[in-house]
């Protein structure tokens, strides 16, 4: 069961770097939640929410930060705490995640340098934090009723 949870957020974090509010709005159930915050120093400052599926699914795919030439972002999530009441029909889920900008190098005309070997660009870290869902489930099926997501850094929308 845990399992079937976690996999929840793999697919989550997927859809972010995907930009496919589609695939990231199928995740949560018809009224559910996104509300951002920044840790100020242990004190939460609400950023921003976002009600029902096409709200959500319009803010991924037309307000997240598009990707630059030959650059994708990766999200990461990390120690995952599950949770399950015990009628087994509602969870929460509490992970870091950290976000990585990646950006290939362009190719030079004439080939990579001699001796040049490996990846060719960067990877950067740019965000950090946690997402911490609370999910129910339907028709044998978890999905997210709010997603808190918690930000280390400050953020402008």
């Amino acid at each position: 069961m845990d399992y079937d949870i976690a996999k929840v957020l793999a697919r989550y974090v997927r859809a972010a770097d995907q930009r496919n509010g589609t695939a990231m709005a199928e995740l949560f159930l018809p009224e559910g939640r996104v509300k951002i915050f920044y840790n100020d120093a242990g004190t939460p400052e609400p950023l921003g929410e976002l009600f029902g599926r096409e709200a959500i699914a319009d803010a991924v795919t037309n307000m997240m930060k598009p990707h630059p030439p030959r650059g994708w972002s990766h999200h990461t999530t990390h120690d995952a705490i599950i949770d399950v009441d015990v009628d087994g029909d509602t969870a929460t889920l509490d992970a870091q995640f950290i976000v990585y900008n990646v950006v290939g190098d362009l190719k030079p005309e004439g080939g990579w340098p001699q001796g040049a070997s490996g990846a060719q660009g960067t990877v950067t870290p740019i965000e950090s934090g946690y997402y911490r869902p609370t999910l129910k489930k339907v028709d044998g099926r978890w999905m997210i009723e709010t997603l808190q997501i918690i930000l280390d850094l400050p953020a402008a929308f």
